[in-house]
């Protein structure tokens, strides 16, 4: 159980990190461009070529799984095989690619995949159709909350 929740803190370090590298906030996110906001002052906005609130929003969301690799670049999250502890005999694994630099719905594609254990290993089983719509849809709202607070707060 300690181990668990050591790679789960690390595991949400790590989520922070790059959130924040993501966003140019650290300086190693990528050229950063500057836009006047409606109250005179001056916001950085990253041009990495992904829109920062689905990046966010992204990590936010499948931030219960483990991340296995991650390029803000080019806009892809893959995480980790994880196995609930109450159905230790199956495990899923998430992958994540945001396609355009607008808030759209169709610049984010979920993949969402499922193994079975069996005693021969581990086996591809198939995934509800809805579990992959259900987190794009859960991405997109977050992605819609964070810019929004974003205007709002401009």
């Amino acid at each position: 159980m300690a181990t668990f929740r050591r790679i789960a803190s690390l595991a949400l370090c790590t989520t922070a990190l790059i959130s924040l590298s993501a966003c140019g906030t650290l300086g190693i996110g990528g050229k950063s461009k500057q836009a006047s906001s409606t109250k005179g002052a001056t916001t950085i906005a990253p041009t990495n070529g992904v829109n920062s609130f689905l990046w966010r929003a992204t990590l936010e969301t499948l931030n219960f799984l483990p991340l296995d690799q991650v390029d803000p670049y080019g806009g892809v999250i893959i995480t980790d095989w994880f196995a609930d502890p109450a159905a230790p005999d199956e495990r899923l694994r998430a992958t994540a690619y945001i396609l355009d630099q607008n808030l759209r719905a169709d610049a984010l594609k979920v993949s969402v995949f499922k193994q079975i254990r069996t005693t021969s290993g581990w086996n591809d089983a198939p995934v509800d159709a809805d579990t992959a719509r259900k987190l794009e849809n859960a991405i997109l709202t977050r992605a819609r909350q964070l810019y929004i607070a974003t205007v709002d707060n401009a």
